[in-house]
């Protein structure tokens, strides 16, 4: 993949995750509030299980983002586009489909 492109591929999905990330965080907030508050104790559980799922989203996009500025700081150091384990080159498909990919196919799948 030609490094220009990779970079601003990487660059746009950083900006989304990082405002997916503060939404979720916005939303486990607001959750945490909400638990607070007299209300409907029908489902008390209710509150409790949404901050769960935003906390969990929050964590998955902050393992993206920490993906994407490994992906980033690879290219800086002129070794994207080859796998962090053997420094075989990841095919292009791969980083396609996933620009920051850190491992080759056979490497993802024997992990």
């Amino acid at each position: 993949m030609d490094e220009k492109v990779a970079r601003e591929r990487l660059t746009a999905e950083r900006a989304d995750v990082a405002q997916l990330l503060t939404d979720a965080e916005a939303a486990a907030s607001a959750d945490r509030e909400a638990e607070d508050e007299p209300g409907d104790y029908a489902d008390s559980a209710q509150p409790l299980t949404a901050q769960g799922l935003d906390e969990a989203m929050a964590a998955s996009f902050r393992n993206r983002l920490d993906a994407i500025d490994r992906a980033l700081q690879r290219l800086d150091e002129g070794t994207y586009g080859r796998s962090v384990r053997s420094g075989t080159p990841i095919p292009d498909a791969r980083l396609e489909a996933d620009p920051a990919a850190e491992l080759t196919i056979e490497e993802a799948r024997a992990r």
